[in-house]
């Protein structure tokens, strides 16, 4: 897992509504990048929403969010109307990404140990660089936190 002060790993991913996100040409702006288990699931869908509720003030802030799962790009179309949902979300359906990330790990619920998608947030700075980093998200408050983070760098 990126921690702060790296550099945060590039990607090129699909996103919803057709086209690619590329991280290194969203610089100098600051970029939110999260990591979520699935698409139009509770938690998912709660963080989702909150990212959305303050999408003007990220941009106020120079900051584009961008969601990342391993669902398909027409799963985040679906979720994307579904829900309203006004920020980018990126299609790693290969795992490449979440892996070169760190935040595909091993999980166990009910005993069953399976592989998963941590959920995640890292915010980027205008360098490219890992500005914070928050493993092991709790939904409830967090967008607000990433918010508070970004308009202090």
């Amino acid at each position: 897992m990126p921690q702060p002060g790296e550099i945060a790993p590039d990607f090129t991913l699909p996103r919803d509504g057709g086209g690619t996100v590329t991280l290194s040409a969203l610089r100098p702006g600051k970029v939110v990048v999260y990591f979520y288990p699935k698409d139009d699931t509770p938690g998912c869908t709660t963080e989702a929403l909150d990212f959305t509720r303050l999408k003007d003030a990220f941009a106020a802030a120079g900051t584009t969010v961008i969601g990342v799962s391993k669902d398909s790009v027409s799963a985040h179309d679906k979720f994307c109307r579904k829900h309203g949902l006004g920020i980018i979300l990126a299609s790693d359906e290969a795992g490449t990404v979440c892996e070169d990330w760190g935040v595909w790990v091993e999980k166990a619920m009910y005993g069953k140990k399976y592989f998963g998608v941590e959920r995640s947030t890292f915010l980027i700075d205008g360098q490219g660089r890992v500005a914070r980093a928050w493993p092991k998200v709790k939904v409830p408050g967090h967008a607000d936190e990433v918010l508070a983070a970004a308009q202090a760098l």
